[in-house]
């Protein structure tokens, strides 16, 4: 038998890549919700929160409880407050924008947004190749917003895409210069508590007659893109540079828009070479990398 065994650096890349792709089913999912739930993007992030936090609880009633230092905890509840933030933001730009395209300017704006900050906080140099793939995925990105083609309010979408993208952009550079963030039950508590007032606001239940098929689709929203991707992400941050891991994230759109295919939403031409050049970012960065 022949067996393979993965560098740290491989690893982290395919972990980086398994979060994108898991992400961009999460779009879907909740474009899914606010069409037949009658949930609003703050009640699906909040279940989504709240159900990774209840997964891990039961998992570790199972199991020693591990005493953490007050530091770590602290950590934690910013990355649950962010995320809480960035994720809800993301969620009202699928609303507002659509799948493909608020998916898209998220991630579009997310690589060129870490990788100034990694060079300006964690002095990652950006070679001659990493800033050609930059400037691809910024013209990617200028293709999406220069033509909308869903969504009821996409303006509104695309400025709550871009705030989504400085809250991601903030989380990768802590858990890059820190090395040792998590995604735990703190942190999934931490932001369904941030969210809660808003969401009983809201609404937090779901229409009585979806109630069974948009359990299903909470629980998936809270177990595969939010439990597991962000533990891969989190994982594949020790040993992948803070911009290539935003260039693999764009993996995300690109599933989204399959999905959003899929599920009917038009697809325009600028939206095809905005999406082709951003997965010429992502080989470009990857190869930069190796």
């Amino acid at each position: 038998m022949i067996m393979y065994a993965f560098t740290p650096l491989r690893r982290g890349l395919i972990s980086v890549s398994g979060a994108a792709v898991a992400w961009g089913t999460g779009g879907a999912a909740a474009d899914e919700l606010f069409r037949t739930s009658g949930l609003g993007p703050i009640a699906v992030s909040f279940w989504r929160f709240a159900i990774a936090a209840a997964v891990l609880i039961a998992l570790r009633i199972r199991q020693p409880a591990v005493v953490r230092p007050t530091s770590c905890r602290s950590a934690a509840v910013f990355t649950g407050v962010v995320l809480a933030v960035y994720q809800t933001a993301y969620f009202g730009a699928v609303q507002d924008a659509g799948l493909a395209l608020g998916t898209m300017v998220t991630l579009g704006a997310s690589p060129i947004l870490v990788s100034a900050g990694a060079h300006v906080f964690l002095d990652e140099r950006l070679t001659k190749r990493g800033a050609a793939a930059i400037g691809a995925a910024l013209l990617g990105l200028l293709l999406l917003v220069a033509r909308p083609v869903s969504g009821p309010r996409p303006v509104v979408g695309i400025a709550l895409a871009l705030l989504s993208a400085v809250g991601y952009s903030a989380v990768t550079l802590r858990a890059r210069s820190t090395g040792n963030a998590t995604a735990g039950v703190t942190t999934w508590s931490a932001g369904a508590l941030c969210l809660l007032p808003l969401a009983l606001v809201q609404g937090v239940w779901p229409r009585v007659q979806h109630v069974a098929e948009s359990t299903g689709w909470l629980i998936f929203l809270g177990v595969v893109p939010t439990l597991l991707a962000y533990r891969w992400y989190f994982d594949g941050l020790t040993a992948v540079r803070s911009t290539t891991a935003a260039a693999l994230v764009l993996l995300e759109p690109v599933t989204a828009v399959l999905l959003a295919v899929v599920l009917g939403e038009r697809i325009n031409t600028p939206l095809v070479l905005g999406s082709v050049l951003l997965l010429t970012a992502i080989a470009i960065l990857v190869r930069d990398q190796s």
